[in-house]
């Protein structure tokens, strides 16, 4: 019987692709759906998971990148308009959340006005609400019954970053979000029944950089605060997961290539490796 899902809502890397959305991870435990990350295009993810974008009750933020926040106004407003009855949008993120949300509250302030103006249910309601709890490593919570742990990563110079632990019912994931190998990750990995890790491949960021000299700087400055795909490998050997999941893949993965980047982490790592397009779906 199925504890978890988790499903791959975004694989894309920060630059637009026509088949891959921006960072997201969708994890269904029960009857709770957490989102993870609001990368480009992630309501239509969500549509084409099965999910509306009303089940949405918890969002989770890794970092304040903005590639994996610059949905989350999608979601809040969508969310909202979409629900028969307002109930607030929980979001957990890292200091600095609340200040993206309030922003974010202030765009969307006239549209928020025509909205209320034109229809008179939500006019009498509530609004559009947002409830933000910024944490820190070490902290907790739960969502009805799903257990949260907060974890340090490592995306220096971003900072801070954190990854997320959610157990229900026996099982156990950990999304890392964007960082490179750390004690910390370790810790947050132990014995997971799936591990869930952005990742990139230095020598093909190389020859992408190469391609574009005049940006090529901003490329290979990347190579330092990502996993590599043999790097995610190792963390998962080492934390003993059960399954290893790639996704956020830098640079964009060609149609045709899993089977390259699944070679590279098997090399390290002999549990179940899964590469795969959006929506994407993993059990345990």
């Amino acid at each position: 019987m199925t504890a978890i899902t988790v499903t791959l809502l975004g694989t894309g890397s920060p630059l637009p692709d026509p088949t891959r959305a921006g960072p997201s991870t969708l994890v269904k435990a029960g009857n709770t759906y957490l989102l993870i990350d609001c990368g480009r295009g992630v309501a239509m993810r969500l549509v084409g998971a099965g999910v509306p974008v009303p089940f949405i009750g918890t969002v989770l933020i890794t970092h304040l990148h903005s590639d994996h926040i610059t949905d989350l106004n999608d979601i809040m407003t969508t969310r909202w308009i979409m629900s028969p009855e307002a109930t607030p949008l929980i979001v957990y993120g890292p200091p600095g959340t609340q200040h993206v949300v309030d922003s974010l509250m202030e765009m969307l302030r006239l549209d928020h006005h025509y909205r209320t103006e034109h229809h008179e249910d939500l006019r009498n309601g509530p609004g559009l609400q947002v409830e933000v709890t910024e944490i820190s490593p070490g902290d907790s919570f739960a969502v009805n019954d799903v257990l949260v742990s907060v974890h340090k990563t490592d995306h220096w110079p971003v900072a801070p970053t954190v990854g997320y632990r959610i157990e229900y019912d026996g099982a156990s994931v950990a999304i890392a979000g964007d960082t490179v190998p750390c004690p910390e990750l370790d810790v947050m990995c132990h014995r997971t029944d799936i591990y869930v890790q952005s990742v990139i491949r230095p020598e093909l960021v190389t020859q992408v950089a190469q391609m574009f000299p005049a940006l090529g700087g901003r490329f290979t400055d990347i190579l330092d605060y990502h996993s590599s795909v043999e790097q995610a490998a190792q963390t998962a050997a080492r934390a003993g997961v059960r399954k290893l999941v790639l996704t956020h893949y830098v640079p964009a993965m060609q149609p045709g290539s899993e089977h390259e980047w699944r070679a590279l982490a098997a090399a390290h790592f002999t549990g179940e490796i899964i590469v795969g397009p959006d929506l994407t779906a993993v059990d345990c």
